[in-house]
């Protein structure tokens, strides 16, 4: 008897049937995470060059006290089911039902990774540092203020990765932390 789910599905790159409006721990995959966020740009292209959200992730679990490294590096893994929008259009009125999607996945997510359900607050600091330093070193001079002005950039200079590479240093920093060893 097959078991009737909530939306549509997509398919993953290590193939696996995937439903984002009905995420369940089993169909969530560390690979999947890491391929996807390997791939996806970050600022929905507006940078001088591909810079991946994988490498924004491996950075923010750089720039958290070690016990929230793993909550930093999986901080937008939601993005690798959903993609990345720009905080503009994700936090305008008319996208309140996305992010609701986005939270029911970000708690299974959670669940399956034994993480807490809610980001422990320097998962932000470091994400918005990290954000600074991304306008600092890929992106034309901003026209006007951003919303993140309060916070200073990393000190780190930011040079963009190839996907494979950040791919490779996404599960590298994955498994530093878990201890899991994964294949391939």
């Amino acid at each position: 008897m097959q078991i009737e789910r909530v939306g549509d599905w997509m398919q993953t790159v290590s193939g696996i049937q995937f439903f984002p409006m009905d995420p369940r721990p089993e169909e969530i995959s560390i690979e999947d995470i890491a391929h996807h966020l390997s791939n996806l740009c970050r600022f929905t292209g507006a940078v001088r060059s591909f810079y991946s959200v994988a490498q924004h992730s491996y950075l923010v679990s750089l720039h958290v006290p070690a016990e929230f490294a793993l909550q930093g590096l999986l901080h937008d893994a939601t993005e690798a089911y959903l993609a990345d929008l720009n905080r503009p259009v994700k936090h305008s009125l008319g996208l309140a039902g996305y992010r609701e999607i986005e939270r029911a996945l970000e708690i299974v997510i959670m669940r399956k990774f034994r993480l807490p359900l809610m980001l422990h607050s320097t998962v932000k600091i470091a994400d918005d540092a990290v954000l600074m330093a991304e306008r600092r070193d890929l992106m034309s001079a901003p026209p006007g203020p951003w919303s993140t002005e309060h916070q200073a950039p990393i000190a780190m200079r930011i040079r963009p990765w190839l996907p494979e590479f950040a791919k490779k240093m996404f599960l590298s920093r994955y498994s530093a932390l878990t201890g899991e060893v994964l294949r391939g």
